[in-house]
């Protein structure tokens, strides 16, 4: 017999908060992400729900009213609030907020509620109080005018998000994505985010200090692409791969492959190549029981000291550190009635 507890532990509670003018997609990505993710028996590990203040209707920037079901005192019982970006109102204008909200956000943070922002909303999460003296991001285009407002704040706009402890920021737009799936990773584990990603089409991680935005533009010829030496190289990430190597593989020169790889991904051929062997080792300290010399082997890096560097240049912490923060425990064993 199964154990009854695992089948009634309540799922996390998430409260989105749409104000006035809130972008479209931000208000659909925590419904969206969250919504997907499933344990290992195909339960919802997440409830996500709207409210606004007074649980009256508000303006979305598509051009369409939302009606939410709930008010602001859905924060008083969330385990999550996230804010998604606005695109007008008087926290982007003058940093300030309706005393309402503002005492709702903080009586939320107060409680222990984890707390969110995507894209812009981390204006509104600054006129809370609630990022003095934090490191924080929001969409780069705004960032002079954040600076501004919020002088106290450690704004770095130059990441896709930023996790504070329970305080979490997210850049504009398709980072709001990445920051939700970066919570159900470090809530549920890789195979559940993995999960998840797959379900919204998206990919399963990019890492929080990759930059925003890539300032060239992406060839349009197919037939000029380094695609398909990107997927050669990953498909051998355990192997010595060559910039040669790769080049020969798309029938360019070393400079030409180079030049149109940097076009296409924003990085080296080795900033890359190292990306990638970085991102496959953190999928085996999640999902395997290797020890750390086998992980390194596996991802190309040699030694398990070169896939430490590597790890404490990337993300601050040792590969066995990070497996401790990421891995789920296993399941208790089923009781007998």
């Amino acid at each position: 017999m199964r154990n009854n507890r695992a089948m009634t532990t309540p799922r996390h509670r998430i409260a989105v908060l749409a104000l006035d003018h809130v972008v479209g997609l931000d208000l659909g990505t925590p419904a969206q992400v969250f919504g997907t993710a499933r344990d290992a028996d195909r339960r919802r590990s997440y409830s996500v729900e709207v409210c606004t203040p007074g649980g009256r209707p508000v303006r979305a920037t598509p051009g369409y009213q939302v009606l939410p079901e709930h008010g602001l005192e859905l924060l008083e019982t969330a385990d999550t609030v996230i804010v998604p970006g606005i695109h007008a109102g008087t926290a982007l204008t003058d940093g300030t907020l309706e005393p309402e909200v503002r005492a709702a956000l903080r009586g939320a943070y107060e409680r222990g509620a984890r707390i969110m922002s995507i894209c812009t909303g981390a204006f509104v999460l600054a006129a809370a109080g609630l990022l003095d003296g934090r490191r924080a991001t929001t969409h780069w285009a705004h960032a002079e005018e954040f600076r501004r407002l919020h002088p106290h704040v450690d704004l770095d706009p130059d990441v896709l998000f930023v996790d504070d402890d329970r305080v979490l920021t997210s850049a504009g737009v398709a980072a709001g994505i990445d920051l939700c799936l970066h919570v159900i990773r470090t809530d549920h584990g890789s195979e559940v985010a993995n999960r998840a990603a797959r379900s919204c089409v998206v990919p399963p991680w990019r890492e929080g200090g990759q930059a925003q935005y890539i300032e060239h533009p992406v060839p349009r010829t197919a037939d000029s692409s380094t695609a398909p030496a990107r997927e050669w190289a990953r498909q051998r990430l355990h192997e010595p791969v060559s910039l040669r190597d790769m080049a020969e593989r798309s029938r360019m020169s070393v400079r030409t492959f180079t030049r149109r790889f940097r076009s296409e991904t924003g990085l080296s051929p080795a900033q890359w190549l190292l990306q990638q062997r970085a991102d496959h080792a953190r999928l085996l300290l999640e999902t395997t029981d290797l020890g750390i010399d086998q992980v390194a082997r596996r991802a190309g890096f040699g030694t398990a000291a070169a896939l430490r560097q590597q790890l404490h240049q990337r993300l601050g912490v040792s590969p066995s550190t990070y497996r401790r923060t990421f891995r789920q425990p296993a399941p208790a064993e089923p009781t007998s009635a």
